[in-house]
């Protein structure tokens, strides 16, 4: 019998029956078992342990380091966080085993879609890292990896959570992230779904009203009113009624923000940032998809804190009177036909900023209010109100209690949600979210009391080596330092989509929380929103932006980093590096 040229041979068949297992060239490991020779890869495919070191029994190969157990001849495992491991065609050709070294097993694109899947339905995050990895390499867009996490999160579990948020923000930032930070980015965002959904059955959809001639216009009412009184399956009933009826998605978000702002500032914020993260899913989820993604928000009205009911809202101060006041006028201006797209000048929006980070709440609700009525876009003055959220964020003094890092990071996410869907969106009621936005800026004023100093260029020769600011972030609490790092990169005239990048690894390398996320997103899509402006006023919100995600990030490493380690093990078994071979 002859074999062929490309055919590797495996040596004598009676020295293998005598050493029972060999691996050899190309890390394959061969074995004779049971009057029969076989060969897989010798890398366990769960971490990557060599398979020649474990034990043969009944037909069943097993990997001592974790205890995975493979049948030896299909190279098919018994353990679903595993993988199957590659298997090879075996001859014996006068008494020589020869293994030819082309795997029997072709991983493509739908394989590793299909690991993805069991990866998030049983929580594994080996098994999503290494699918991740595939589908990256493979050249499977970023966003149509993220969808299979959108939906699967969307169809298990209670409604729309953080890890969905998570992987939103990720699949809305891998724009400016190498290879490998586009799959930490993909696989940290697809395990926080899965651990947010895990354990949780399917959330199973109410039907629609039997009708859809209901006008918009009284469905609109219908689910403020349901959403009024925390009558979440009345409100859910009403919006698939209108989806069904084929209201288009930039009028539907319409309808639920609206009922989102009827109360102040809910849940700290999370309410809205939340709703902005499923419509910009949805801008790129398969239309199928709808129902899921904007049924799932309506949980979290059923409880949310409505801020107007708070102390800090009311007393010393109310400031609850005086923005419902201001909105009743914008609403007689609106019906007075004004219009809302002027622009602000550079000195005007130097101004406002100001005025949003100073101690008189009444007098920067009344200048909003006069800018509005003026004709001022409302995107504008949202964005300012992020810029502000992100000037409180270079301010934060480390002396401040840890945990306030969180909450002057909630307004700044809020701020930019706010900004987001006013450039999408032009219906007077969300206005009213650019008030509550700057009424939790002036009461987070405190946390910049002390005021940390914004750094100035030290004048030193500008480095272009980014390891330095990750070696920094290597050690606790390194915020001045880090800080100092960017102001100095950025004025020694460095290249400012490289810094995006590092500060993405910065995250992405840590067991990060979910607010870190959120950071890193918001500052990187306002950042990008002043890209359009010019002159010195946009120039330094750009570093504002720069200052305020290095800070926080720093403030918040190093971790454990166990997440980015599971995916640097997926990269190299991915490679066909031999991680636990001499």
């Amino acid at each position: 019998m002859s074999v062929s040229l490309n055919w590797i041979s495996a040596g004598n068949l009676e020295a293998l029956k005598q050493e029972g297992a060999k691996v050899i060239r190309g890390g394959i490991a061969v074995f004779y078992h049971e009057d029969h020779v076989y060969a897989v890869d010798n890398r366990c495919p769960h971490l990557g342990f060599p398979l020649h070191m474990g034990s043969l029994c009944d037909g069943i190969l097993t990997c001592h380091w974790h205890h995975a157990r493979f049948d030896v001849c299909s190279g098919g495992t018994l353990d679903p966080w595993a993988d199957d491991v590659p298997s090879y065609e075996v001859r014996v050709d006068d008494g020589e085993v020869w293994v030819n070294p082309v795997s029997r097993r072709a991983e493509g694109t739908e394989k590793y879609k299909q690991r993805l899947k069991e990866g998030l339905e049983q929580n594994i995050g080996i098994v999503i890292a290494k699918a991740v990895v595939g589908l990256v390499e493979a050249g499977m867009p970023e966003q149509d990896i993220a969808r299979i996490g959108i939906e699967f999160g969307t169809t298990y579990g209670t409604g729309w959570n953080a890890g969905l948020t998570i992987l939103t923000a990720m699949a809305q930032s891998v724009g400016k992230l190498d290879k490998n930070g586009k799959i930490l980015a993909l696989y940290q965002g697809l395990v926080h779904v899965a651990r947010g959904s895990s354990g949780r059955g399917t959330r199973h959809l109410l039907s629609a009203l039997p009708s859809a001639d209901v006008p918009f216009e009284r469905l609109t009412e219908w689910y403020r009113s349901c959403i009024e009184v925390r009558d979440t399956q009345g409100a859910e009933k009403v919006l698939i009624t209108a989806i069904l009826k084929g209201i288009d998605t930039k009028r539907l978000s319409e309808m639920m923000l609206v009922a989102a702002t009827d109360h102040f500032y809910l849940d700290g914020g999370h309410v809205f940032d939340f709703h902005n993260k499923a419509f910009e899913a949805m801008e790129w989820a398969e239309v199928s998809q709808k129902e899921r993604i904007l049924t799932s928000l309506v949980p979290m009205m059923a409880r949310p804190t409505r801020s107007e009911e708070l102390h800090q809202w009311q007393a010393p101060l109310n400031l609850v009177e005086p923005i419902k006041q201001a909105v009743n006028e914008l609403e007689q201006n609106v019906l007075a036909g004004g219009s809302m797209d002027a622009q602000l000048s550079a000195d005007t929006e130097e101004q406002l900023l100001q005025q949003l980070l100073s101690d008189t709440p009444e007098q920067t609700i009344a200048l909003l209010r006069d800018l509005l009525i003026a004709g001022t876009a409302p995107a504008q003055l949202a964005q300012l109100v992020a810029l502000a959220a992100a000037e409180r964020i270079v301010r934060f003094h480390t002396q401040n209690d840890f945990g306030d890092w969180i909450t002057v990071l909630h307004t700044f996410t809020y701020a930019h949600a706010v900004h987001e869907r006013l450039l999408q969106s032009d219906e007077p009621l969300l206005q009213r979210a650019i008030f509550h936005g700057a009424v939790s800026l002036y009461l987070d004023r405190f946390l910049n009391v002390p005021t940390a100093a914004r750094p100035k260029p030290s004048g030193s020769a500008a480095t272009a080596n980014h390891q330095d600011l990750l070696d920094l972030l290597d050690l606790r609490q390194q915020v001045g330092p880090a800080a100092q790092w960017v102001i100095d990169y950025i004025h020694g005239g460095n290249e400012p989509g490289s810094l995006l990048n590092t500060l993405g690894h910065a995250l992405l390398r840590e067991d990060a929380e979910f607010h870190s996320f959120q950071m890193y997103e918001a500052a990187v899509a306002e950042y990008d929103r002043w890209q359009a402006a010019e002159g010195s006023f946009a120039e330094k919100a750009k570093e504002t932006m720069l200052l305020a995600c290095t800070r926080y990030l720093a403030a918040h490493a190093p971790t454990a980093r166990e997440l980015p380690h599971t995916a640097n093990i997926a990269r190299r078994l991915h490679k066909g590096e031999r991680l636990f071979e001499e």
